[in-house]
């Protein structure tokens, strides 16, 4: 056993070299792309651009926003004036609505003398 340990160790290995030194690299002028660069901008076209596609919902929100708010108040408007015809239909058929009615058009009762005072 102690034979095969022996065989499957390595030999000694020569020393070894070092690598050679790196050159700087050669400078070309002011051609170069900065890259770190065209990433910001590209990233803030992009951001803009999905600003830009969320503008027309909010504007388009806030005029469905505005709308609604100004047919509610119509609704109220409308209802008040239903309930008013309401009241007069149900009160047509009264004989005191009627007279009333009739003496403020200027109608005056069968046997009643109309007097008209000016200048009150």
């Amino acid at each position: 056993m102690a034979a095969r340990a022996q065989a499957r160790r390595k030999p000694a290995a020569a020393p070894r070299r070092r690598p050679a030194a790196r050159r700087p690299a050669a400078r070309r002028g002011a051609s170069r792309v900065h890259w770190d660069r065209v990433g910001r901008v590209a990233l803030t076209l992009v951001l803009a651009a999905v600003l830009y596609s969320y503008l027309n919902p909010v504007i388009d929100f806030v005029k469905t926003y505005t709308a609604t708010t100004a047919a509610k108040a119509k609704l109220h408007e409308v209802q008040d004036e239903n309930t008013r015809l309401h009241w007069r239909v149900q009160h047509a058929d009264d004989p005191i609505y009627l007279n009333g009615q009739a003496r403020a058009q200027g109608m005056v009762a069968p046997g009643e003398t109309p007097i008209v005072v000016h200048g009150l």
